[in-house]
């Protein structure tokens, strides 16, 4: 599909879905071809591809570090607090990667075949 197709099914600017689609290209996931005829393709099959290597290509979209509060420097509440939430994002966040490693591209299509 071209970009202006894929942006027109997604009701969104063209220029973004270039430069998600960039992204999976670097990272050896889509292949773009040129010309009338052109557009982007999976360059592996879809059983091949993680979800993790989407979202990793994607620079982990919706994950970032949450800044610690510094309020109240030298305060032990405070300090402790910020410790603990750092821990336990760390641990969600892998959980996530965890889950997103075991779910291909085609566990999802089949999924998508399988709900019509």
């Amino acid at each position: 599909m071209s970009s202006a197709e894929i942006a027109e099914m997604l009701a969104t600017n063209p220029v973004v879905v270039r430069r998600l689609l960039a992204g999976l290209r670097e990272s050896g996931l889509l292949v773009a071809t040129k010309g009338r005829t052109g557009g982007w393709r999976v360059a592996k099959p879809l059983d091949d591809i993680r979800m993790r290597d989407v979202f990793e290509a994607l620079d982990r979209p919706g994950q970032a570090e949450r800044p610690e509060t510094s309020d109240h420097p030298g305060c032990p509440v405070e300090e402790a607090v910020n410790q603990c939430l750092t821990k336990v994002e760390a641990e969600a966040a892998d959980l996530v990667l965890d889950r997103y490693e075991a779910m291909s591209l085609g566990d999802i299509a089949r999924a998508a075949i399988n709900s019509e």
